[in-house]
Protein backbone atom coordinates (compact mmCIF):
# COMPACT_ATOMS: atom_id res chain seq x y z
CA UNK A 1 0.00 0.00 0.00
CA UNK A 2 3.00 2.23 0.07
CA UNK A 3 2.58 5.19 -2.22
CA UNK A 4 4.87 8.07 -2.94
CA UNK A 5 3.90 11.30 -1.23
CA UNK A 6 2.52 13.65 -3.86
CA UNK A 7 1.93 17.35 -3.27
CA UNK A 8 0.49 20.10 -5.40
CA UNK A 9 3.82 21.78 -6.00
CA UNK A 10 4.30 22.80 -9.60
CA UNK A 11 7.77 23.41 -10.97
CA UNK A 12 7.41 25.45 -14.14
CA UNK A 13 10.08 24.48 -16.68
CA UNK A 14 11.73 27.17 -18.78
CA UNK A 15 14.19 27.06 -21.65
CA UNK A 16 17.74 27.59 -20.45
CA UNK A 17 20.03 29.84 -22.43
CA UNK A 18 23.49 31.25 -21.94
CA UNK A 19 24.56 28.56 -19.44
CA UNK A 20 27.70 26.49 -20.03
CA UNK A 21 26.92 22.81 -20.31
CA UNK A 22 28.59 19.54 -21.12
CA UNK A 23 27.83 16.48 -23.17
CA UNK A 24 25.70 14.00 -21.20
CA UNK A 25 27.33 10.73 -20.37
CA UNK A 26 30.91 11.91 -21.08
CA UNK A 27 33.57 9.77 -19.42
CA UNK A 28 36.43 11.51 -17.66
CA UNK A 29 38.97 10.75 -15.01
CA UNK A 30 40.74 14.06 -14.45
CA UNK A 31 43.26 13.76 -11.61
CA UNK A 32 41.77 15.41 -8.56
CA UNK A 33 44.61 17.93 -8.06
CA UNK A 34 44.16 19.06 -11.70
CA UNK A 35 40.37 19.16 -11.28
CA UNK A 36 40.71 21.33 -8.17
CA UNK A 37 43.12 23.68 -9.90
CA UNK A 38 40.75 24.02 -12.85
CA UNK A 39 37.45 24.48 -10.99
CA UNK A 40 38.28 26.14 -7.66
CA UNK A 41 38.71 29.64 -9.14
CA UNK A 42 35.00 29.61 -10.03
CA UNK A 43 33.97 28.79 -6.44
CA UNK A 44 33.31 31.71 -4.09
CA UNK A 45 32.97 32.15 -0.36
CA UNK A 46 29.74 33.95 0.61
CA UNK A 47 29.20 35.86 3.84
CA UNK A 48 25.84 37.37 4.71
CA UNK A 49 24.69 39.87 7.33
CA UNK A 50 21.13 39.63 8.62
CA UNK A 51 19.01 41.88 10.80
CA UNK A 52 16.00 40.58 12.71
CA UNK A 53 13.61 43.56 13.07
CA UNK A 54 11.46 41.66 15.57
CA UNK A 55 14.17 41.51 18.24
CA UNK A 56 15.18 44.29 20.62
CA UNK A 57 18.71 43.00 21.25
CA UNK A 58 21.12 40.80 19.29
CA UNK A 59 19.37 41.77 16.08
CA UNK A 60 22.42 41.41 13.84
CA UNK A 61 23.42 37.95 12.69
CA UNK A 62 25.64 36.40 10.05
CA UNK A 63 25.91 33.28 7.94
CA UNK A 64 28.46 31.79 5.59
CA UNK A 65 28.26 29.51 2.60
CA UNK A 66 29.59 28.77 -0.84
CA UNK A 67 28.58 29.42 -4.41
CA UNK A 68 29.98 29.19 -7.91
CA UNK A 69 30.16 31.54 -10.88
CA UNK A 70 28.00 30.42 -13.81
CA UNK A 71 28.39 33.22 -16.36
CA UNK A 72 30.81 35.88 -17.56
CA UNK A 73 28.28 38.48 -16.35
CA UNK A 74 29.11 37.48 -12.77
CA UNK A 75 26.06 35.39 -11.88
CA UNK A 76 26.64 33.19 -8.82
CA UNK A 77 24.47 30.16 -8.03
CA UNK A 78 24.03 29.18 -4.38
CA UNK A 79 21.45 28.00 -1.83
CA UNK A 80 18.54 30.17 -0.79
CA UNK A 81 19.13 29.41 2.88
CA UNK A 82 22.62 30.94 2.63
CA UNK A 83 21.41 34.35 1.44
CA UNK A 84 17.63 34.60 1.97
CA UNK A 85 16.72 37.50 4.27
CA UNK A 86 20.21 39.05 4.15
CA UNK A 87 20.82 42.79 4.33
CA UNK A 88 24.40 42.67 3.01
CA UNK A 89 26.21 40.07 0.92
CA UNK A 90 29.92 39.73 0.19
CA UNK A 91 31.69 37.19 -2.01
CA UNK A 92 35.35 36.31 -1.64
CA UNK A 93 37.04 35.16 -4.82
CA UNK A 94 39.74 32.55 -5.23
CA UNK A 95 42.47 35.21 -5.26
CA UNK A 96 41.29 36.57 -1.89
CA UNK A 97 39.66 39.70 -3.26
CA UNK A 98 36.23 40.61 -1.92
CA UNK A 99 33.29 42.12 -3.75
CA UNK A 100 29.74 43.12 -2.80
CA UNK A 101 26.95 40.99 -4.22
CA UNK A 102 23.26 41.54 -4.87
CA UNK A 103 20.49 39.00 -4.45
CA UNK A 104 18.81 38.79 -7.84
CA UNK A 105 16.38 35.99 -7.04
CA UNK A 106 15.70 33.27 -4.50
CA UNK A 107 13.39 30.30 -4.20
CA UNK A 108 13.17 28.76 -0.71
CA UNK A 109 11.10 25.85 -2.02
CA UNK A 110 13.95 24.59 -4.20
CA UNK A 111 16.59 26.18 -1.94
CA UNK A 112 18.19 27.99 -4.88
CA UNK A 113 19.36 31.58 -5.27
CA UNK A 114 21.23 33.67 -7.81
CA UNK A 115 23.57 36.53 -6.89
CA UNK A 116 24.98 39.27 -9.10
CA UNK A 117 28.61 40.38 -8.80
CA UNK A 118 29.00 43.26 -11.28
CA UNK A 119 32.59 43.97 -10.22
CA UNK A 120 33.83 40.55 -11.29
CA UNK A 121 37.03 40.88 -13.38
CA UNK A 122 36.65 40.19 -17.10
CA UNK A 123 37.70 36.73 -18.16
CA UNK A 124 37.25 35.28 -14.69
CA UNK A 125 36.80 31.47 -14.74
CA UNK A 126 33.26 30.13 -14.67
CA UNK A 127 31.97 26.68 -13.75
CA UNK A 128 30.84 24.23 -16.42
CA UNK A 129 27.36 22.86 -15.78
CA UNK A 130 26.97 19.15 -16.47
CA UNK A 131 23.97 16.84 -16.84
CA UNK A 132 22.55 15.48 -13.58
CA UNK A 133 20.22 13.15 -15.48
CA UNK A 134 23.19 11.11 -16.67
CA UNK A 135 24.76 10.42 -13.26
CA UNK A 136 24.93 6.90 -11.86
CA UNK A 137 25.05 5.46 -8.36
CA UNK A 138 28.64 4.64 -7.48
CA UNK A 139 30.09 7.37 -9.70
CA UNK A 140 32.98 9.24 -8.08
CA UNK A 141 32.34 12.91 -7.24
CA UNK A 142 34.06 15.75 -5.41
CA UNK A 143 32.77 18.80 -3.55
CA UNK A 144 34.48 22.17 -3.40
CA UNK A 145 33.42 24.77 -0.86
CA UNK A 146 34.15 26.58 2.35
CA UNK A 147 33.23 24.25 5.24
CA UNK A 148 33.29 26.07 8.58
CA UNK A 149 34.73 29.08 6.75
CA UNK A 150 37.85 27.20 5.62
CA UNK A 151 38.21 28.57 2.11
CA UNK A 152 38.67 26.39 -0.99
CA UNK A 153 38.35 22.92 0.48
CA UNK A 154 37.87 19.80 -1.64
CA UNK A 155 36.43 16.47 -0.48
CA UNK A 156 35.88 13.24 -2.38
CA UNK A 157 33.26 10.51 -2.38
CA UNK A 158 30.70 8.76 -4.56
CA UNK A 159 27.07 9.18 -5.52
CA UNK A 160 25.28 7.05 -2.93
CA UNK A 161 21.76 7.44 -4.34
CA UNK A 162 19.55 9.51 -6.58
CA UNK A 163 16.00 10.86 -6.36
CA UNK A 164 16.16 11.02 -2.57
CA UNK A 165 13.34 12.78 -0.71
CA UNK A 166 14.32 14.01 2.75
CA UNK A 167 11.85 12.52 5.26
CA UNK A 168 11.90 15.64 7.43
CA UNK A 169 11.23 18.08 4.57
CA UNK A 170 8.07 20.19 4.51
CA UNK A 171 5.60 18.90 1.91
CA UNK A 172 6.36 21.85 -0.35
CA UNK A 173 10.06 20.95 -0.46
CA UNK A 174 9.84 17.36 -1.68
CA UNK A 175 12.56 17.80 -4.30
CA UNK A 176 14.43 14.68 -5.50
CA UNK A 177 18.03 15.12 -4.33
CA UNK A 178 21.38 13.49 -5.03
CA UNK A 179 22.76 11.57 -2.05
CA UNK A 180 26.52 11.46 -1.61
CA UNK A 181 29.02 10.33 1.01
CA UNK A 182 31.29 13.24 0.08
CA UNK A 183 32.02 15.20 3.25
CA UNK A 184 29.64 18.19 3.42
CA UNK A 185 29.66 20.50 6.43
CA UNK A 186 28.24 23.92 7.37
CA UNK A 187 29.76 26.37 4.91
CA UNK A 188 29.65 23.88 2.03
CA UNK A 189 26.04 24.88 1.32
CA UNK A 190 25.69 26.30 -2.18
CA UNK A 191 28.99 24.92 -3.42
CA UNK A 192 29.32 22.59 -6.43
CA UNK A 193 29.22 18.80 -6.48
CA UNK A 194 31.39 17.79 -9.45
CA UNK A 195 31.95 14.69 -11.54
CA UNK A 196 35.44 13.66 -12.60
CA UNK A 197 35.08 15.73 -15.76
CA UNK A 198 35.03 18.84 -13.57
CA UNK A 199 31.36 19.50 -14.43
CA UNK A 200 28.85 20.64 -11.82
CA UNK A 201 26.18 17.97 -11.40
CA UNK A 202 24.69 19.25 -8.13
CA UNK A 203 24.54 22.06 -5.56
CA UNK A 204 25.47 20.89 -2.06
CA UNK A 205 22.59 21.75 0.22
CA UNK A 206 21.95 19.55 3.27
CA UNK A 207 23.12 16.91 5.71
CA UNK A 208 21.17 14.88 8.26
CA UNK A 209 21.77 15.63 11.92
CA UNK A 210 23.30 12.79 13.88
CA UNK A 211 24.52 10.73 10.93
CA UNK A 212 27.81 10.49 9.07
CA UNK A 213 28.69 10.31 5.37
CA UNK A 214 25.21 11.26 4.18
CA UNK A 215 24.92 14.54 2.30
CA UNK A 216 22.53 15.85 -0.31
CA UNK A 217 22.78 18.02 -3.41
CA UNK A 218 20.19 19.64 -5.67
CA UNK A 219 20.44 18.27 -9.24
CA UNK A 220 22.01 20.87 -11.54
CA UNK A 221 19.41 20.27 -14.26
CA UNK A 222 16.74 21.57 -11.90
CA UNK A 223 18.82 24.69 -11.26
CA UNK A 224 19.33 25.21 -14.99
CA UNK A 225 15.57 25.17 -15.49
CA UNK A 226 14.76 27.84 -12.93
CA UNK A 227 17.79 30.17 -13.13
CA UNK A 228 16.33 32.27 -15.97
CA UNK A 229 13.20 32.91 -13.89
CA UNK A 230 15.22 33.80 -10.80
CA UNK A 231 17.24 36.33 -12.79
CA UNK A 232 14.31 37.79 -14.74
CA UNK A 233 11.57 37.79 -12.10
CA UNK A 234 13.43 37.39 -8.81
CA UNK A 235 11.43 34.26 -8.07
CA UNK A 236 10.00 31.07 -9.57
CA UNK A 237 6.45 31.67 -10.78
CA UNK A 238 4.11 28.79 -9.87
CA UNK A 239 0.34 28.39 -9.95
CA UNK A 240 -1.29 27.90 -6.55
CA UNK A 241 -4.04 25.41 -5.88
CA UNK A 242 -3.32 25.24 -2.16
CA UNK A 243 -4.01 21.56 -1.51
CA UNK A 244 -1.82 18.59 -0.62
CA UNK A 245 -2.46 14.91 -0.03
CA UNK A 246 -2.17 11.44 -1.57
CA UNK A 247 -3.65 9.33 -4.33
CA UNK A 248 -6.09 6.74 -2.98
CA UNK A 249 -8.24 3.97 -4.46
CA UNK A 250 -11.46 2.08 -3.79
CA UNK A 251 -9.35 -0.90 -2.69
CA UNK A 252 -8.02 1.16 0.20
CA UNK A 253 -11.60 2.04 1.10
CA UNK A 254 -12.42 -1.65 1.24
CA UNK A 255 -9.59 -2.28 3.68
CA UNK A 256 -10.70 0.61 5.88
CA UNK A 257 -14.40 -0.23 5.45
CA UNK A 258 -15.20 3.35 4.52
CA UNK A 259 -16.46 4.80 1.21
CA UNK A 260 -13.61 6.03 -0.97
CA UNK A 261 -13.29 6.85 -4.66
CA UNK A 262 -10.25 6.66 -6.93
CA UNK A 263 -8.53 10.03 -6.92
CA UNK A 264 -6.49 12.53 -4.94
CA UNK A 265 -7.30 12.59 -1.22
CA UNK A 266 -7.09 16.17 0.06
CA UNK A 267 -5.35 16.07 3.43
CA UNK A 268 -4.57 19.76 3.92
CA UNK A 269 -5.83 23.01 2.43
CA UNK A 270 -3.60 26.08 2.69
CA UNK A 271 -5.24 29.16 4.26
CA UNK A 272 -6.15 31.86 1.76
CA UNK A 273 -5.58 29.58 -1.22
CA UNK A 274 -7.91 29.36 -4.24
CA UNK A 275 -8.91 25.88 -3.08
CA UNK A 276 -9.94 27.14 0.35
CA UNK A 277 -11.95 29.97 -1.17
CA UNK A 278 -13.70 27.44 -3.42
CA UNK A 279 -14.70 25.36 -0.40
CA UNK A 280 -12.38 22.38 -0.81
CA UNK A 281 -12.27 20.45 2.47
CA UNK A 282 -9.20 18.90 4.09
CA UNK A 283 -8.87 15.87 6.36
CA UNK A 284 -9.49 15.73 10.11
CA UNK A 285 -8.85 12.10 11.14
CA UNK A 286 -5.21 10.90 11.28
CA UNK A 287 -4.61 7.16 10.90
CA UNK A 288 -1.54 5.02 10.19
CA UNK A 289 -1.60 1.92 7.99
CA UNK A 290 1.51 -0.19 7.35
CA UNK A 291 3.67 2.73 8.42
CA UNK A 292 1.94 5.22 6.14
CA UNK A 293 0.05 8.13 7.70
CA UNK A 294 -3.23 9.30 6.20
CA UNK A 295 -5.44 12.23 7.11
CA UNK A 296 -8.99 11.12 6.33
CA UNK A 297 -12.22 13.08 6.10
CA UNK A 298 -11.23 15.43 3.29
CA UNK A 299 -12.53 15.66 -0.26
CA UNK A 300 -11.30 13.27 -2.93
CA UNK A 301 -10.58 14.93 -6.28
CA UNK A 302 -11.76 12.34 -8.80
CA UNK A 303 -11.22 14.49 -11.90
CA UNK A 304 -9.53 17.75 -12.86
CA UNK A 305 -10.58 19.67 -15.96
CA UNK A 306 -12.54 16.60 -17.05
CA UNK A 307 -9.61 14.19 -16.74
CA UNK A 308 -9.69 11.38 -14.11
CA UNK A 309 -7.01 11.49 -11.40
CA UNK A 310 -6.90 7.77 -10.76
CA UNK A 311 -3.20 7.11 -11.30
CA UNK A 312 0.10 8.96 -10.74
CA UNK A 313 0.74 9.51 -14.47
CA UNK A 314 -2.55 11.33 -14.99
CA UNK A 315 -2.01 13.34 -11.84
CA UNK A 316 1.46 14.42 -12.95
CA UNK A 317 0.18 15.36 -16.41
CA UNK A 318 -2.50 17.61 -14.89
CA UNK A 319 -0.11 19.31 -12.47
CA UNK A 320 2.42 20.05 -15.21
CA UNK A 321 -0.26 21.43 -17.54
CA UNK A 322 -1.65 24.26 -15.39
CA UNK A 323 -0.38 27.85 -15.37
CA UNK A 324 -1.07 31.02 -13.42
CA UNK A 325 -4.39 32.45 -14.62
CA UNK A 326 -5.82 29.12 -15.76
CA UNK A 327 -9.33 28.16 -14.70
CA UNK A 328 -9.48 24.80 -12.95
CA UNK A 329 -12.61 22.64 -12.60
CA UNK A 330 -12.46 19.89 -9.97
CA UNK A 331 -14.85 17.00 -9.30
CA UNK A 332 -14.98 16.45 -5.53
CA UNK A 333 -16.21 13.23 -3.94
CA UNK A 334 -17.64 14.01 -0.50
CA UNK A 335 -19.95 11.92 1.70
CA UNK A 336 -20.98 9.68 -1.19
CA UNK A 337 -21.76 12.52 -3.58
CA UNK A 338 -19.77 14.28 -6.31
CA UNK A 339 -19.79 18.06 -6.56
CA UNK A 340 -18.05 20.39 -8.98
CA UNK A 341 -16.00 23.46 -8.00
CA UNK A 342 -14.27 25.93 -10.28
CA UNK A 343 -11.66 28.60 -9.56
CA UNK A 344 -8.84 30.50 -11.24
CA UNK A 345 -5.22 29.88 -10.30
CA UNK A 346 -3.11 32.69 -8.87
CA UNK A 347 0.64 32.83 -8.32
CA UNK A 348 1.82 30.83 -5.36
CA UNK A 349 3.29 32.98 -2.58
CA UNK A 350 6.17 32.01 -0.33
CA UNK A 351 4.58 30.29 2.67
CA UNK A 352 6.08 29.79 6.17
CA UNK A 353 6.20 26.03 5.62
CA UNK A 354 8.49 26.53 2.61
CA UNK A 355 11.27 28.04 4.68
CA UNK A 356 14.16 26.39 6.44
CA UNK A 357 15.07 27.69 9.92
CA UNK A 358 17.77 29.81 8.27
CA UNK A 359 15.30 31.27 5.76
CA UNK A 360 12.87 32.22 8.50
CA UNK A 361 15.22 34.88 9.90
CA UNK A 362 13.70 37.75 7.93
CA UNK A 363 10.82 37.77 5.45
CA UNK A 364 10.83 41.48 4.60
CA UNK A 365 13.60 41.42 1.94
CA UNK A 366 11.33 39.40 -0.38
CA UNK A 367 9.58 42.66 -1.33
CA UNK A 368 12.80 44.28 -2.52
CA UNK A 369 13.47 42.16 -5.63
CA UNK A 370 12.40 44.94 -8.01
CA UNK A 371 15.17 47.18 -6.65
CA UNK A 372 17.86 45.13 -8.37
CA UNK A 373 19.56 46.49 -11.52
CA UNK A 374 17.74 45.77 -14.77
CA UNK A 375 21.05 44.80 -16.41
CA UNK A 376 20.75 41.37 -14.79
CA UNK A 377 17.20 40.71 -16.07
Amino acid sequence: MKRALISFVVLISVVTSGLPSATAGSKCDIPIPELFKRVSPSVVFISAVTIDPFRVTNRVGSSIGSGFITSTEGLVLTNSHVVFGSRALTVTLDDGSRAPAQLLGADPILDLAVLGTPSLPKGYPIATLGDSDSIKVGEEVVAIGNPLGLEQTITRGIISGINRILPSSPMSMTVPLIQTDTAINPGNSGGPLLNRCGEVIGINTATLVGVENIGFAIPINLAKQVMPQLVKHGRVIRPWLGIAGKLVSKEMGGILNIPLADGFLVETVEPGSPAEKAGVRGGILPIRIAGEELLLGGDIITAANGQPLDDPEKYTKFVQSVRVGDKVRLALYREGKTNMVEFRLVERPILPGDLTPCDQRVLAPMVSYELFPQSYR
